[in-house]
């Protein structure tokens, strides 16, 4: 389990993170949103001591993280995948890291095998794509089977296969009990990952919540419907108490109604309705709604 009590980190005049609380509990993958900019790897960095807090702490099973002997079997962290020597070799990268926290090299050839990079084992890292070294980084962060895992923006550079092999492997290591944060800018691909969400914009919390809670309290679910007489469906769901909105393609926005409620309506008057159904809200819009608020 992560804990963040209080924290913050000051740049001078420039606030990063300003009082930032909340937990990451095992057992799920919780996203880490924000917009650029917003303290999401300040946070992360002063969770394993690269960035020094001006206020506050972080907690990863009960301590601090400059406590752990061998930080590898307790915390794996991918923050930035371009951090190796480019004159090694995948194997010498991981080998070495695995000499530093008395972790057995045969787990090398395991993990090198388990993000799909055992056929490059022993070439060098600088002739590495962004993508296999995103790889390679994840490797290192799984070289001590750690409980668990901070991971920043891990599908850069990852093609579409590689991204449905990056959720399937997150979703299994956060059902296994770990505890996963997983920063990411695509909010299609977090509606699909993560469970529970931690949302910061200029470097304060604005919601720490579920996923579905998350998009049902802040995106915009409608029925929409098309009608040659918007006028007069308008005013019968105006005098039914629904609230409408006009949408840019001409149509009608009813809102917190369901389809039936509104198909009654229509019936009732002898209203002609072209097309009708119910418009789910996503996870990028509730996100752009809320941090737009923000901004």
């Amino acid at each position: 389990m992560i804990e963040v009590e209080g924290l913050s980190k000051r740049y001078g005049d420039t606030v990063a993170v300003r009082d930032l609380s909340f937990t990451v509990r095992p057992g799920r993958v919780t996203g880490f949103l924000g917009p650029n900019g917003a303290g999401k790897s300040t946070t992360m960095r002063m969770m394993i001591g690269l960035d020094h807090p001006t206020a506050g702490r972080v907690c990863i099973d009960g301590r601090h993280y400059r406590d752990i002997v061998e930080p590898l079997r307790s915390v794996g962290a991918l923050l930035e995948a371009r951090s190796t020597h480019g004159g090694r070799t995948a194997r010498q990268h991981l080998r070495w890291l695995a000499q530093t926290n008395r972790i057995p090299t045969g787990r090398v050839r395991e993990v090198l095998d388990q993000v799909g990079l055992g056929d490059v084992a022993d070439k060098r890292v600088g002739g590495f794509s962004l993508g296999m070294s995103q790889r390679l980084g994840l490797a290192a962060a799984l070289l001590g089977d750690p409980p668990v895992l901070l991971l920043d923006e891990p599908v850069n550079g990852l093609d579409p296969q590689g991204i449905i092999w990056l959720r399937t492997l997150v979703r299994g290591l956060a059902a296994e009990g770990r505890t996963v944060l997983v920063s990411s800018h695509l909010m299609g691909e977090m509606a699909l990952t993560a469970d529970q969400l931690v949302v910061v914009a200029r470097g304060r919390l604005l919601a720490d919540t579920t996923v579905e809670r998350f998009v049902e309290e802040h995106a915009d679910a409608h029925v929409r419907i098309t009608t040659p007489d918007p006028d007069r469906l308008r005013s019968v769901l105006g005098e039914a108490g629904i609230r409408v909105a006009d949408d840019a393609d001409g149509s009608l926005k009813a809102h917190d109604v369901g389809v039936q409620r509104v198909g009654e309506l229509v019936a009732a008057h002898g209203l002609v309705v072209h097309e009708m159904g119910l418009r789910t809200a996503s996870l990028e819009e509730a996100f752009m709604r809320l941090t737009g608020e923000e901004s």
